[in-house]
């Protein structure tokens, strides 16, 4: 599995950014999809998770109500809609794909291949 991550960029605190992630698989509605970030100086955080066929999804409370994580199986992509953005949101973000017919992990650890990351930077 090779993920490409996407969309990052730079952006004013309450604005919007929609991260995709590509994934290089031939059963990608086999693999649960998340993302987690890391910033400068801290722990890589896991923020979202979304199941195999997309209907269950997980949250860190730090960015429920703002990121939706979605997938188009048809386009072996993921998404995650990252709106009111905060300059503690600032972090290289980076998508996971867990192993096959795993149905949805809400840890880090749970997913078996990562991307290479894209770097979301919010000004105050």
């Amino acid at each position: 599995v090779q993920l490409q991550a996407s969309g990052g960029g730079l952006v004013q605190a309450g604005g919007s950014l929609r991260l995709s992630c590509a994934a290089s698989v031939r059963t990608f509605s086999s693999h649960a999809m998340g993302w987690s970030r890391q910033a400068p100086g801290k722990e890589r955080e896991f923020v979202a998770a979304v199941s195999r066929g997309g209907v269950d999804t997980y949250y860190a409370d730090s960015v429920k109500g703002r990121f939706t994580i979605s997938r188009d199986n048809a386009k072996n992509t993921v998404y995650l809609q990252m709106n009111s953005l905060k300059p503690e949101d600032t972090a290289v973000y980076y998508c996971a794909a867990s192993p096959a017919y795993y149905y949805i992990g809400r840890q880090g650890n749970e997913y078996d291949y990562w991307g290479q990351g894209t770097q979301v930077t919010v000004s105050s």
